[in-house]
Formats: C-alpha cells, sequence, structure tokens
C-alpha cells in the first residue's frame, strides 16, 4: 500500500514538473528590486498550480529573489508524503518595481525521507 501512495505522489509531482516543463511558465510580480522568500513562494504555488490544473503545492523558497536579470533561487515542492522537488526560478526581466520570472520545475523528485 506504502508504493501505492509514493506512486501516486510521484505522479503527481510529475505532472507538475511535466506541466511546468510544457508550458514554460512564467510569472511577475510587483515588488521593490526584491521579491520576499515567502512571497516568491506563494506567487511558484500559484503559477504552478494554474499551469498544471492541480491544487496549490507546498512551495518554500530559502531566499529573496533579487530583481536582477538572470539572478536565481532553488525553491523546494513538498508533497503530502514527504517527496520533494527541486523548482528554479530565473529572473527573465524587470521592468521597474515589477519583476518577471521563469519557472522550471526538476525532471525527477525526491522521495521522502524514512
Amino acid at each position: 500500500m506504502a508504493s501505492a501512495r509514493l506512486s501516486a505522489a510521484t505522479w503527481s509531482l510529475s505532472a507538475v514538473a511535466v506541466g511546468a516543463l510544457l508550458v514554460g511558465c512564467s510569472a511577475s510580480a510587483d515588488v521593490e528590486k526584491k521579491l520576499s522568500a515567502d512571497k516568491l513562494a506563494t506567487e511558484v504555488s500559484e503559477q504552478l498550480a494554474a499551469t498544471t490544473g492541480q491544487p496549490k503545492p507546498d512551495i518554500s523558497c530559502p531566499e529573496d529573489l533579487e530583481g536582477k536579470v538572470g539572478t536565481t533561487t532553488r525553491c523546494k515542492l513538498t508533497a503530502g508524503d514527504g517527496s520533494t522537488l527541486g523548482v528554479t526560478v530565473t529572473v527573465k526581466s524587470v521592468d521597474g518595481d515589477k519583476i518577471n520570472f521563469d519557472i522550471k520545475a526538476d525532471d525527477t523528485a525526491s522521495p521522502a525521507p524514512n
């Protein structure tokens, strides 16, 4: 039974990754040259949900995103079973106080810790 849950979670994470890769997720946020880690996590979660048609995933980002083209940060998507999927956020442009960024999920998930 545990493997069935893991398979479902892995499928769910794969659906998020495939959806993010196929659609070429992009998002933007109004900020003052920096987007807080919490706000970034919310923006990424909302964009992934909109792109995949799935509920908003649990996203955490370790640091603020500086509004400078080319800046990247890594966020983490955590599934209900504890498995994780890395998400890379890259600033593609800055228009005044608006940071536009791309979101790319990793191809494979990491299993839940035992």
